[in-house]
Formats: C-alpha cells, sequence, structure tokens
C-alpha cells in the first residue's frame, strides 16, 4: 500500500481514541469545560451508561456564538495560546482537542448563551459535520446533548462494557469531580434515578457524606498543611476505616483528580504504622502547589503528573499524613456523644440545601422525528421518563454506598423538586470533638482497672466510658516504638550470646545477608563467618534477646528475600522491628495489676498509642450509653 495522506474523517476518529475511550471520557472532558467556564452550578445525565444518551448542562460563562463553530476544530482553545503557557497551566482542560473528538464519534447537540448575548445558538453535528445550527432562546450557560455514542465507529463500541458498568465508570468520575469541587452545586442522575446531588457550599465534608455516608464522614480528621507553595488540606480516614485496594485513597493536585505512583505511596508511608499488611488507607486530599512545580502535561487524559522535587513532595505529604494521625485520638469505636449539636448541623444543612444555589441548569427535550427547523429552546427543566436501572451489578464495587444511593432515591417525588437529604455538616476540630486524648498523662489517674478477660484483654473504665485494651498489641507496640527510637538515635544496644549461635545459610540467605549486612550491623547484631555456609550470632538487638534469635534472624531473611532483599535500611527496620511481636507477651498470658500499670504507663508515652506495628488496633472504647442501648436502658 503507498504511503499517503489520511483524509480528515479518519485523522479525526484516530484522534478522537486517545481523548474519548468511553462515556465517562466524555463526561469529563464536558464537566471540566464548565468548570473552567465558571458554572456553580452543573447537572449530569446519563442513558445506558452514557452509550446512547449523555446531558451536560451548566450555568457557566457560555460560548460566543461567532466562535461555537471554532470550538469544534482540532486544538482550537481558549485556554493556552503558545507553548509557553503550558508551564502555567491552570485550567481543568487545555489541549483542544476534547470537542472535536467527541463530536467525531457522536451525534452531538450544543445549545449556549453569553450573558451579554439576547440569544444563544445551537449547533448539531453528526460525526464532526455540521447538520444544524440557528439562533435561540436560551438561559445564561451551556448544555451539551451527545447521543449515540461510536454509532460510527462499530469496532470501538463493542469493546466497551455492560450498561451498569459504563455507568459505574461515570459514577465513580462524578464522585471525584464533586470532590475536587465542592463549590459547585452538583447534580448527577443515571436514567431517572438521582445519584446524588451536592448543594455546593465549599465544604468537602459534606460531598463526602452526600456520597459515601454518615458513617464514613463522622470517622475522619481533618488535615492542614501550608510549606512554602504546597498546601494540603481535606480529610484522612481513620485507622478503622481501611479498605482491601487504594479505590479511597482520593487525591486532587490543583482541582484535577489524579492516579499518581508517588502520591500513593507517600500516602501509604504516612499511614504505615495504622495500616494492617495488605491494607489502604481512606482519604480525600486537596494539594495545590505552583503551576510550574508541577506538569500535567503528561498523557492526554491528564490522569498522571510529574512533581519537579519528587522526593520533597514525598517528605512533605508523608510527614503531613503522620502528624495529622498522630495529633488525634484514633480509638476504634469512641463515638462522638453530641447529638444536640448533630441535630443543630443537619437542621442548618436542609435550610441551606432548599435555597436557591442548587439551580437545576437549562435543557431542552428533544424527539428525534421533529425537524431542526421546528425545535424550540425553552428554558424550564422538563424530565424525561426514563427506565429504572435496576441491576445491582451497578452497586458490586460499592456495596458500602448502597444505603446512601437508595434513601436518595427513595422519595415518592420527582427528582427535579425532591428535597436533598439532610447533610451531616459539620466540621469539628479535635479540640470539639474530645475535650482530651483518653490516652494522656493527665487522665491517667482516672483510669481504674476492672480486670483481665481471657488473658488477653483489659478491661479499664474511664469516666463514661469502657476501654478494651489487647495486651499483646499494646505491649508490641512498646516493644517497636522503643526500638525504632534507639534505631533513629543510633542508640542501639546489643546483647551478647554465650554461647553464639550457629546458623547454617543457603546460597540465597547467604547472598541477602551479603547484601545487607552493614545495616544488620547498624542494627545490633554482630555476625561473623563461622566456615563454610556457617555464620555464628554473637550479639542481637537487645530487645530481641532471648526470643528464638536463630529463627527472628533467618525470619528476616526470608522476608528479604522475597522481594526486599535492595540494601535499605528502611527495609531491614521495618522486618526487625516487626519482629518485636515474638518479644511481647502473648494473649493467654495472666498479668497481674501490677504488670498492667506498668505496660499502661509506658503506653501513654508513645507517639502512636493506637495501634500495633501491623495495624491492628491497640486498644476500643464503648461509652456508657452505647452499653445501655444494648440493653435496652435506652431506646433509639
Amino acid at each position: 500500500m503507498p504511503i499517503r495522506v489520511l483524509d480528515n474523517e479518519t485523522i479525526d476518529k484516530i484522534a478522537a481514541g486517545e481523548v474519548v475511550e468511553r462515556p465517562a471520557s466524555v463526561v469529563k472532558e464536558l464537566v471540566e469545560n464548565s468548570i473552567d467556564a465558571g458554572a456553580n452550578a452543573i447537572t449530569v445525565e446519563i442513558k445506558d451508561g452514557g452509550i446512547s444518551y449523555i446531558r451536560v448542562s451548566d450555568n457557566g460563562c457560555g460560548i460566543p456564538k461567532d466562535e461555537l463553530r471554532t470550538a469544534f476544530l482540532r486544538h482550537a482553545t481558549s485556554k493556552i495560546s503558545s507553548s509557553e503557557d503550558l508551564a502555567g497551566v491552570k485550567s481543568l482542560g487545555f489541549r483542544g482537542e476534547a470537542l472535536s473528538s467527541i463530536a467525531a464519534v457522536s451525534v452531538l447537540e450544543v445549545i449556549t448563551k453569553r450573558e451579554s448575548d439576547l440569544t444563544g445558538a445551537r449547533l448539531i453535528l453528526e460525526g464532526a459535520v455540521e447538520s444544524g445550527y440557528e439562533e435561540v432562546g436560551a438561559p445564561t450557560g451551556t448544555t451539551f446533548f451527545v447521543r449515540n455514542l461510536f454509532y460510527n465507529t462499530p469496532v470501538r463500541k463493542k469493546f466497551l462494557k455492560s450498561i451498569t458498568t459504563e455507568a459505574g465508570y461515570v459514577s465513580d468520575l462524578m464522585e471525584h469531580l464533586a470532590m475536587s469541587h465542592p463549590q459547585v452545586a452538583f447534580q448527577f442522575t443515571v436514567g431517572s434515578q438521582t445519584r446524588f446531588h451536592t448543594s455546593g457550599n465549599g465544604d468537602l465534608k459534606e460531598v463526602i457524606y452526600r456520597i459515601y455516608g454518615r458513617e464514613l464522614a463522622g470517622a475522619i480528621v481533618p488535615i492542614d498543611l501550608q510549606r512554602g507553595g504546597l498546601h494540603i488540606g481535606g480529610y484522612l480516614g481513620k485507622p478503622e476505616q481501611v479498605r482491601s485496594n487504594r479505590n479511597f485513597e482520593v487525591y486532587f493536585i490543583n482541582g484535577r483528580y489524579i492516579r499518581s505512583d508517588i502520591v500513593a505511596k507517600a500516602i501509604e508511608e504516612g499511614f504505615r504504622e495504622y495500616l494492617m499488611l495488605h491494607k489502604f488507607p481512606v482519604c480525600f486530599l486537596m494539594i495545590d502547589t505552583l503551576p510550574e512545580n508541577v506538569d500535567v502535561n503528561v498523557h492526554p487524559t491528564k490522569m498522571d503528573v510529574r512533581f519537579s522535587d519528587g522526593h520533597g513532595f514525598f517528605a512533605d505529604l508523608s510527614s503531613a499524613i503522620y502528624d495529622t494521625l498522630k495529633s488525634n485520638e484514633m480509638i476504634p469505636g469512641h463515638v462522638l456523644d453530641k447529638p444536640s449539636e448533630i441535630k443543630k448541623a443537619e437542621k442548618e444543612s436542609i435550610e441551606e440545601a432548599r435555597s436557591d444555589k442548587n439551580p437545576e441548569p437549562f435543557m431542552v427535550k428533544r424527539e428525534d422525528n421533529i425537524p431542526l427547523a421546528d425545535y424550540k429552546a425553552v428554558s424550564e427543566t422538563v424530565k424525561e421518563a426514563d427506565p429504572v436501572i435496576e441491576n445491582d451489578d451497578f452497586f458490586d464495587d460499592k456495596a458500602d454506598k448502597r444505603e446512601n444511593y437508595i434513601k436518595s432515591t427513595s422519595d415518592s417525588q420527582p427528582s427535579s423538586v425532591r428535597s436533598p437529604e439532610p447533610v451531616y455538616a459539620p466540621v469539628y476540630h479535635q479540640g470539639d470533638l474530645y475535650e482530651d486524648k483518653i490516652l494522656s498523662e493527665e487522665n491517667r489517674p482516672k483510669f481504674r482497672i476492672i480486670g483481665q478477660v481471657f488473658d488477653t484483654f483489659w478491661l479499664i473504665q474511664y469516666e463514661s466510658k469502657l476501654m478494651i485494651i489487647d495486651q499483646h498489641a499494646a505491649h508490641e507496640k512498646v516493644n517497636y516504638e522503643r526500638m525504632m527510637k534507639r534505631f533513629r538515635n543510633k542508640e542501639i544496644l546489643s546483647q551478647t550470646l554465650l554461647p553464639p549461635v550457629i546458623v547454617s545459610l543457603s546460597a540465597a540467605e547467604e547472598n541477602v545477608y551479603k547484601q545487607n549486612a552493614d545495616a544488620f550491623a547498624s542494627l545490633g547484631f554482630e555476625i561473623e563467618n563461622f566456615g563454610g555456609s556457617e555464620y555464628a550470632l554473637r550479639a542481637v538487638p537487645i530487645d530481641l534477646y532471648g526470643h528464638s534469635e536463630r529463627e527472628l534472624f533467618l525470619n528476616v531473611l526470608d522476608e528479604l528475600a522475597e522481594g526486599n532483599s535492595r540494601g535499605s535500611y528502611l527495609a531491614i527496620e521495618e522486618k526487625i522491628a516487626g519482629m518485636s511481636c515474638k518479644a511481647s507477651i502473648k494473649g493467654g498470658d495472666k498479668l497481674s495489676d501490677k504488670e498492667i500499670n506498668a505496660l499502661i504507663d509506658e503506653l501513654l508515652t508513645l507517639d502512636n498509642p493506637y495501634n500495633c506495628p501491623h495495624g491492628r488496633p491497640t486498644i476500643i472504647v464503648m461509652t456508657r450509653s452505647e452499653l445501655e442501648k444494648k440493653f435496652k436502658r435506652i431506646v433509639d
């Protein structure tokens, strides 16, 4: 086949594949354009997972009539004018590819009007070819209708997933967009069901409540760090909110939702002492930095970024998270017992939601059998009757959201006039949640030891609360922090073994040891070759003395050999410290009150007394009112 220049239609369809992968891609591009246009109210509606119908309406600045056709040309944009502008991009969109790409693979209709114009304009494109244009009456803002996505590229359409799965992708996207811009009122509808409706009052916690429900919104703590040109805000989930994947690690860079390995690793490093193995934290972070410090022009989807100082950013974010968690009470089961304040906040939220802050942006009902000339724009809201998606597949990966969704759609009123459900909106600071920390030297005299249960758990009364402490987790954390403090201060103490312990190493184990010999020495091990593949352990860290030293050493080598043999002092530190559980009292060990008191005293001196090194809680709390409810002394 000879070399030839492709025609514009083919070029447009090829280029569209880089931007428009599925219905969620369309929604993302259009909503980001609405935000860039200054909209403070945006409605998104989809049908059939967005394959047959997408509507995005906003009350933004609108598109000038004389620029409307130009907006659909490839690389036409109002966001930048030259390559120099890329260094300081602040808008969500800037490539000028979205509208042309969407138009190339759909039947697209746009109605738009600027505030200064008396009339607006409607443009219809079918496969990027104009099929109609006229001036119409319309309110200020822009409405896009995208129908029959990929109708002219059946191969791409064939690779879309089921309707419920595609709807799930759009739902995830809309949740992220609503959280990234809490100052914008969002309404998201699937078929005839309103999935969520935010007020646009600027409160991120209110958006989290609307999307994820009361339980999660009540178990998050605020984070706030300002360092140079970097600001980190948002909320961190308490340790009991951990998940089995990274889906709830939600973060935004300059208002843009992204996925980044460096951000994920920094988050997990900050949470490290609070996480169990193979568990991941919950967080909602708003990260703002100078545009020149981050490159968003990495990929057409703009889902990845590069940092000019990745190491500095990692250190700032991980330390901010760790410091925030350390400064907050992290006891599972400690419930906010201020019903009057909650009710007051919810009443205020209802009054705010019923205000005129959530207008339904302009939409037009269009029947496909009516000629263009007979269309008449209307400024009133018209709801189309659609079948309700009743497939639970939509909720497969959102089991914890199901109750919130059911509540939001159970009202018999039409979604266009339904009053939003109450909002759990109060933002409490630590001092509001707790008069002081339970685990503190000041409160220590108020602890009354009731006894030991199952030779494993300690029962302690504190004012109107019952504390339950896991003795193994508590002792393990004491040993862990004691060893870490010595390591960081280079105060590792060694205990000589008499006689030395002789260990035979396999070739793989010997190789791992040689790669990490210096790190072992820095931790307090004294090891020397004893001939051939045998090594003599002549001294071990004092905290591990008397606790199967040979097994501990071999366990560390085994774990390093399974993928962590990087010669990293941090890796060795983690593995050795993890062995502190071997040196701790176990469940089933009977302790005297004197021994329990001694361990409590040492627990109170720790930076993080709430979780063992593996992330398990050391202590839980039940309030008196919770116990009374269990025995029906209090009835809700």
